[in-house]
């Protein structure tokens, strides 16, 4: 097997690698796919962490930018992006407060609420700043989130602390699952719904109802979402693969890492957990797959080795050839990088710094 990047010259394995042509195919493909379906497009940068790649992801229409924590949006506001909604349930102490402040007077910040008390807090420290606020509601996956019918009392609370109240949104995280896709997409639009009754009913226009994971964006019920926030689409990874989200051909995010050692049909890999991350739900089939090997298993991931077996009737990979693993959840592994490597026809073309990487408050 001959090396996957004719130019690697002195660059160590393991590192990080996207196929920019393979990322920019995903990425406009869901970008006309949101533009087909009436959909604002708002991607979860938080996958990518990356302004190279918001950059391309705003110039294909979209609206702003999802983020995970407010020292993410920290980090995009000074590179240049004015509209980002953090999409989890703020608890605003009162230096978290300060930050979100210092934030609503440089760029448009949309944030997350799940309660009556969050709403209070968050408006004990925000009142006054035109913060716009978006009540989240458990769509099935059981992790925050008010319930549907709560959703007008939380929006009520957040509109008495003077807070501007946009929308709902939902994660419909259970389509994680086999098989649990469709269920999952049902399920948001149903949440979705009943919540934003729940607001109007209460009194409060709020016309943003947003949804729409990487698994179950391609049956989002249009006709109740307005707007879709995927993160994963952008790399893939190796669950999609799994979960029946994208194609093999469709990883554009994998580490490089060489054969350091081998036995017979297994062999041991230079990237370990330290590298891939270590997430590894009980329906995957391995700590990882291998894109150039679909039938190989990474049987045993540690901090610095990952055990391949290769099946019998597969040629194997020899000792110091390089060999591409897309990681179960390409988020952690993403978060781990100092730099990504960006390759085009097999060469390195460039480096892009991880600019949020660790930007977890």
């Amino acid at each position: 097997m001959q090396n996957l990047l004719s130019n690697l010259g002195d660059t160590a394995t393991p590192f990080l690698a996207i196929d920019v042509d393979v990322m920019d195919r995903n990425l406009s493909g869901m970008a006309e796919g949101a533009r087909q379906r009436g959909l604002v497009m708002r991607p979860h940068a938080k996958t990518h962490k990356v302004p190279e790649i918001a950059r391309r992801q705003m110039e294909l229409g979209a609206a702003g930018l999802t983020l995970a924590t407010v020292g993410e949006a920290e980090v995009f506001a000074s590179a240049g992006f004015n509209d980002s909604f953090i999409a989890y349930p703020i608890w605003a102490t009162p230096a978290r407060g300060a930050r979100l402040r210092a934030l609503t007077e440089r760029v448009i910040i949309r944030v997350g609420i799940d309660s009556i008390e969050g709403a209070q807090e968050l408006g004990r420290a925000l009142s006054g700043t035109g913060l716009e606020v978006m009540v989240e509601v458990d769509s099935g996956h059981h992790r925050s989130g008010a319930q549907p019918e709560a959703a007008g009392a939380v929006a009520v609370a957040a509109a008495r602390a003077g807070l501007n109240v946009a929308g709902v949104f939902t994660f419909p995280g259970h389509g994680y699952a086999p098989g649990g896709r469709d269920r999952a997409a049902k399920d948001e639009a149903e949440a979705l719904a009943r919540a934003a009754a729940a607001v109007e009913r209460a009194g409060i226009a709020a016309p943003i109802r947003s949804g729409g994971s990487t698994p179950t964006v391609a049956m989002a019920d249009t006709t109740v979402l307005t707007e879709m926030r995927p993160g994963v689409y952008v790399f893939n990874d190796a669950q999609q693969v799994e979960l029946g989200s994208c194609a093999w051909s469709d990883i554009a995010l994998t580490a490089m890492s060489t054969v350091v050692s081998r036995s017979g049909q297994t062999i041991v890999l230079d990237a370990g957990s330290k590298v891939l991350g270590a997430d590894q739900p009980l329906w995957v089939t391995g700590g990882g797959r291998l894109p150039d090997f679909p039938q190989a298993r990474v049987v045993a991931l540690s901090e610095h080795h990952a055990t391949v077996r290769i099946p019998d009737s597969v040629p194997t990979p020899s000792r110091g050839d390089i060999v591409r693993i897309a990681p179960n959840h390409v988020c952690s592994a993403v978060n781990l990088a100092d730099e990504l490597v960006v390759t085009k026809n097999g060469i390195i073309i460039d480096q892009w710094v991880v600019a949020a990487r660790g930007a977890n408050t």
